[in-house]
């Protein structure tokens, strides 16, 4: 099975057409469901937030095929790469300052994602803006008040769960 680093990559990674755009509808549906879940679990992984369309990203080329995917759209700069929904991120933090006692303290949004308590844990280097459109929801619901400092890296968090 080739790899890619410590990723296991599926065996249909060396089968051509999956490169290339399938024109019959129910096949390229299984070939795009095939490549979501294949980008979704490789960023998960390898901890990967943000995909910059411009740079090379190691599951769009094989060299061993050597077959290459192509955007189609030049326009798009960067993706988002989600493979938690924004809810179940909301629900991840939850249980983490449940689990670590901080229902009712103060913390940084960076200590949220780099701090002691979030180490081993999926918001350890969590990319900020899943992690402050995750706060975003949870302060709508009102479970937390997220406060402004003087700069990003000051920004505040007062949970109330």
């Amino acid at each position: 099975m080739q790899k890619l680093g410590d990723f296991k990559l599926p065996p249909f990674f060396n089968y051509p057409p999956y490169f290339t755009l399938q024109p019959v509808r129910e096949t390229r549906e299984k070939q795009i469901q095939l490549w979501k879940e294949l980008i979704l679990d490789y960023c998960r992984t390898q901890k990967i937030f943000v995909i910059g369309l411009e740079e090379e990203f190691p599951l769009f080329s094989n060299t061993v095929i050597e077959r290459r995917a192509e955007w189609l759209d030049k326009v798009r700069r960067k993706c988002l790469i989600l493979w938690h929904r924004i809810q179940d991120w909301a629900d991840i933090i939850v249980n983490f300052v449940k689990d670590n006692g901080l229902e009712d303290s103060v913390m940084t949004v960076e200590e949220l994602r780099s701090g002691t308590e979030s180490r081993g844990t999926e918001l350890q280097g969590l990319d900020r803006t899943i992690l402050l459109r995750a706060l975003k929801l949870l302060e709508h619901k009102g479970k937390l008040a997220i406060f402004k400092g003087t700069s990003a890296d000051d920004e505040g968090v007062k949970f109330s769960i």
